[in-house]
């Protein structure tokens, strides 16, 4: 199968691409095309599992040219989506959105098969009242207050028009947990952390005490597990959507283990997120509160389909990917893709993104 992957570069796509060399190495003979803004290192693993093309998407220019990378593709994993710079709006929406949907269009043009869209847990309307997990019927609405589940929905809404008009087309949308990996510690710290954040004492040295709001529960999911339920989705051409997370669902006694923090102090989620949003304002942290909005709000997901009609099981426990990404974080581990480059090569202002 000829496989293009968009944000080939990030933490999704350098998971998927270790996954597809192991899938060669067992005799899959997947053609496996890369696109990026910035391109790492061609001559290293798992980069070298790949051909590159450098490529905007979202740039009118460069419309053509995103056509002739798609074309003769058997499947396309759009797996690209910026959440830096997050006090520009208009680029976030000018590459989520206006990319996302000039590549629906080139898949429809070139007449491609299959598109796999990494949408996100974020996607999802609030959780409902009495907290009982989802499956993929739940409504794909989004968050209002918060940009990056705007855009996921605003997303998934274009992908229901366009499926009914391309009959010969298959479109999966993947709904992932928090997607979390070693090799992405850097570049998490950078989305989330900011700069007075000592990351290389994180879980190493106690907190006295670590404030949470009320409620706080959460799933995440390694990324090689992601990968192998796309990988799955991509050879079986399954279409719908596919929630994927590992379990158990961790809350804050969880998070206080894995930060070393000798006493939870339960806060109000109003007093939280007025904390939130003064030290992002204050610009201690680049975290707009409407992250906070999202983790309070977003439900927990079934995965029952991806388990039953992909066969899918995930590898890892929760509690071990939180610590994996912790651990990361204290090294500023990274891989050599722009991306992922480890903390401690970041230069002072530069930008962020899949």
């Amino acid at each position: 199968m000829r496989i293009v992957i968009t944000g080939a570069a990030g933490s999704v796509g350098t998971a998927l691409l270790r996954r597809l060399a192991q899938r060669n190495a067992e005799g899959a003979g997947h053609e496996v095309v890369g696109i990026g803004r910035r391109l790492p290192p061609a001559d290293r693993p798992p980069y070298d599992t790949a051909t590159w093309t450098s490529l905007d998407i979202a740039a009118p220019a460069r419309y053509e040219d995103l056509r002739r990378v798609v074309r003769g593709a058997d499947a396309v994993v759009h797996a690209a989506w910026l959440i830096q710079p997050a006090r520009d709006p208009a680029e976030l929406a000018r590459v989520n959105l206006g990319g996302s949907r000039a590549l629906v269009r080139a898949v429809r043009e070139e007449g491609v098969g299959h598109l796999v869209h990494l949408s996100s847990i974020g996607a999802y309307a609030p959780h409902p009242a009495d907290d009982r997990r989802v499956d993929e019927r739940w409504p794909t609405t989004g968050v209002q207050s918060h940009q990056y589940s705007r855009e996921k929905a605003a997303l998934e809404a274009h992908l229901d028009v366009v499926e009914p008009q391309a009959p010969q087309l298959t479109v999966t949308r993947v709904r992932p947990a928090l997607v979390f990996q070693h090799d992405s510690a850097s570049e998490i710290a950078r989305y989330f952390a900011g700069a007075l954040v000592p990351a290389r004492a994180l879980g190493r040295v106690p907190l006295p005490v670590l404030p949470l709001p009320r409620g706080v529960r959460f799933q995440v999911i390694h990324a090689d597990d992601l990968a192998d339920g796309l990988v799955r989705i991509v050879e079986q051409r399954a279409g719908g959507a596919f929630n994927l997370a590992d379990e158990p669902v961790l809350g804050g006694r969880d998070l206080g283990r894995a930060l070393n923090a000798r006493t939870l102090v339960p806060m109000p989620r109003g007093l939280a997120r007025a904390a939130v949003a003064g030290t992002y304002h204050a610009r201690i942290h680049p975290v707009k509160p409407g992250w906070f909005d999202l983790g309070m709000s977003v439900p927990l997901m079934d995965t029952n389909r991806a388990r039953t009609e992909l066969g899918w099981q995930p590898r890892h426990a929760a509690a071990d990917v939180l610590e994996e990404l912790l651990a990361g974080m204290r090294e500023h581990a990274g891989t050599p893709s722009p991306t992922l480059r480890s903390r401690s090569a970041a230069k002072p202002g530069s930008r962020v993104g899949t």
